[in-house]
């Protein structure tokens, strides 16, 4: 008996990590054990994280689980669509130029700058009173 076809991607964004595995299958898409449309509500969520499945024109032909960890679910959805163009690349190398051009194998380096001292935030400052 053959084992089934497997892929994995890793992707990250800001503090968010995903972990993606895709099979071929039926479309059916899962995000921490929750139907996909029930994770991610927001359309734009939606849209962003199929990206690279639409580009490829794989949609409705695999079976993606997700989890993610970390961040907020625009984090996590960045992280899941850079995870799933990795895993796209594991499944056919082919595909790799493509999703690179579109910017989807890049890990996006944006990150919330830290506070600094002596100050309310990363970048405010406290009013200055000349007297």
């Amino acid at each position: 008996m053959q084992q089934a076809q497997r892929w994995y991607g890793t992707g990250r964004r800001k503090e968010s990590t995903a972990r993606v595995w895709i099979t071929p299958g039926d479309g059916q898409i899962a995000i921490n054990a929750r139907p996909f449309d029930e994770y991610f509500q927001r359309e734009a969520w939606r849209t962003m994280m199929q990206q690279p499945l639409d580009l490829v024109e794989q949609r409705g032909k695999l079976n993606i689980m997700i989890t993610v960890a970390g961040g907020g679910l625009s984090g996590q959805a960045g992280a899941a669509r850079h995870g799933l163009a990795r895993a796209l690349v594991e499944m056919n190398a082919e595909f790799r130029s493509a999703l690179k051009k579109a910017g989807f194998m890049t890990r996006d380096p944006r990150a919330v700058e830290r506070k600094k001292y002596g100050q309310p935030g990363a970048r405010k400052r406290f009013q200055f009173s000349k007297r």
